[in-house]
């Protein structure tokens, strides 16, 4: 049986991968998109709406709502994307404790 000292350390050192894990997901931008392109919405790694781009085209009378459901799309495009980055970060810097259930530990 390891001694309890050790058991400190990897949990020290489980803490201090998480934590840079979640500063390098800080960081990160991923960027969402709809239309074939036309909608490019880029969101930070905290979820943070950080740029949208659109076509010029869109901007047209009587185009508001095909507008208004681009952006939600690419809104939701993005989303899965920094979601999917996130728990594959996390599931990189938790090793084998991943997905255990362990008290503590982020689910991913």
């Amino acid at each position: 049986m390891k001694d309890i000292g050790a058991l400190m350390k990897q949990a020290q050192a489980m803490q201090q991968k998480l934590a840079d894990a979640q500063a390098r997901l800080a960081e990160t931008t991923v960027e969402g998109t709809s239309g074939g392109g036309m909608v490019k919405l880029t969101l930070r790694g905290s979820g943070e709406l950080a740029g949208v781009v659109m076509d010029e085209s869109l901007l047209a009378p009587g185009e508001g709502e095909v507008l208004s459901d681009l952006m939600v799309a690419a809104h939701a495009d993005a989303k899965r994307k920094l979601d999917a980055m996130q728990a594959e970060v996390m599931r990189e810097a938790a090793g084998p404790l991943a997905g255990m259930g362990l008290p503590g530990m982020p689910k991913f």
